[in-house]
C-alpha cells in the first residue's frame, strides 16, 4: 500500500515542521497509527521537536543520522541497514508512543554539494526508493519532513514517495509559491512525481479577513485540492515545538480547538490515502482486465 507522504513548500516559514510533528503525535495517540517521521530537512527542526538537543548531538556525533545514511549509500556506494538510523521512543505525548524518527543533521547541506558535484543523483534516487520501499510494509504511515526550496535532495523524495502534502499559510507569497512549485512539477514528467494529496492552510488567523479572503483564493483553485480543515494559529501549536521533558497528555500540548483539528486534518489525510490507494488498485485491476 502507499502510504509515503512528502511534506514540503518552496517557501519557508508556513509551520511544515511543526505539522508534521503534531500529525505523526495525533496519528499515534488518536488513529492508532505506527508513524515514522524522516527529517529531511537540514534545519533538524522536527528531530529537536521529538528528542532532546543532547540525544540528538550524540547521535549526529555516532553517525547514524539521515546524512550518514545517505553518504554511506549513495557517495560510498555501500550496503546499508536502515533499522540502525531509526530512533524509537521519541515524543512527549503520552499516548504518542509509536511515533519513530529518523533524525537529521545540518551535514545534510554539505551532502547535497557532493552529490550535484559527484553527479550521484542516480543512486540518490535509488537509495531514496530503496529506503521507502523498505519502510512502507513496516509503518502505518512515513511522513517526510523536505526542507524549503528545490534541492537535489528534495527533488529525490518528491519523485520517489507516493504522495505529497503542501502546507502554506494564507498570503499572497505562500499562493505564489505553489504556482512555481507546480511548474517544476511540470518539469520531466517522465522522471515521475508525488501523486498531491493537497494543500492544507496552516497557521489561520480566525479573526483576519486578509487570511480568509487568501484562504477563499486558495479554495477557489481546484487544482490546489484544498484540506476541508484549516489549522488555526493557536497558543497550543506555537508551544508544540518545546520538547517537554517530562510527558504529558496529548489533551494538554494539542489543547481546544487545536487538537480538534489536527484529528479533523489526520482523518481527512488518512481518507485521501485510502481513496487514492482504490482508486489506484481500481485501475490496475481495469488494466488487467
Amino acid at each position: 500500500m502507499r502510504n509515503t507522504i512528502a511534506v514540503m513548500n518552496t517557501k519557508g516559514g508556513v509551520g511544515k515542521s511543526t505539522l508534521v510533528l503534531a500529525m505523526a503525535e495525533t496519528l499515534s495517540a488518536k488513529f492508532a497509527k505506527n508513524v515514522l517521521v524522516i527529517d529531511a530537512d537540514a534545519q533538524a527542526s522536527v528531530s529537536l521537536m521529538l528528542m532532546s538537543t543532547g540525544n540528538l548531538h550524540r547521535l549526529q556525533v555516532d553517525g547514524v543520522t539521515i546524512v550518514d545514511l545517505l553518504v554511506a549509500s549513495v557517495l560510498k556506494n555501500v550496503a546499508v541497514d536502515w533499522h540502525r538510523f531509526v530512533v524509537a521512543g521519541v515524543s512527549d505525548v503520552q499516548e504518542a508512543r509509536s511515533v519513530y524518527l529518523l533524525p537529521s543533521d545540518m551535514q545534510l547541506t554539505l551532502f547535497e554539494r557532493e552529490v550535484s558535484k559527484e553527479q550521484a543523483l542516480v543512486r540518490l534516487r535509488a537509495t531514496v526508493r530503496g529506503l521507502l520501499e523498505a519502510v512502507r510494509g513496516i509503518f502505518d504511515n512515513i511522513l517526510i519532513d523536505c526542507p524549503p526550496g528545490l534541492s537535489v535532495v528534495t527533488e529525490a523524495w518528491l519523485r520517489e514517495t507516493d504522495f505529497y502534502v503542501s502546507p502554506v499559510v494564507p498570503d499572497h507569497i505562500s499562493i505564489y509559491a505553489l504556482e512555481v512549485f507546480s511548474h517544476f512539477k511540470g518539469r520531466n514528467p517522465e522522471m515521475g512525481f508525488a501523486e498531491n494529496l493537497g494543500v492544507l492552510i496552516n497557521m489561520k488567523e480566525t479573526q483576519s479577513a486578509a487570511d480568509a479572503d487568501h484562504e477563499r483564493r486558495l479554495r477557489d483553485n481546484a487544482g490546489n485540492r484544498c484540506f476541508l480543515q484549516a489549522v488555526p494559529r493557536t497558543h497550543a501549536l506555537q508551544h508544540a515545538t518545546q520538547l517537554s521533558p517530562v510527558e504529558r497528555p496529548y489533551e494538554t500540548k494539542y489543547a481546544g480547538e487545536s487538537g480538534t483539528a489536527l484529528r479533523a486534518v489526520c482523518q481527512e489525510l488518512l481518507d485521501r490515502v485510502a481513496s487514492a490507494n482504490a482508486a489506484g488498485t481500481a485501475s490496475g485491476e481495469g488494466a488487467r482486465k
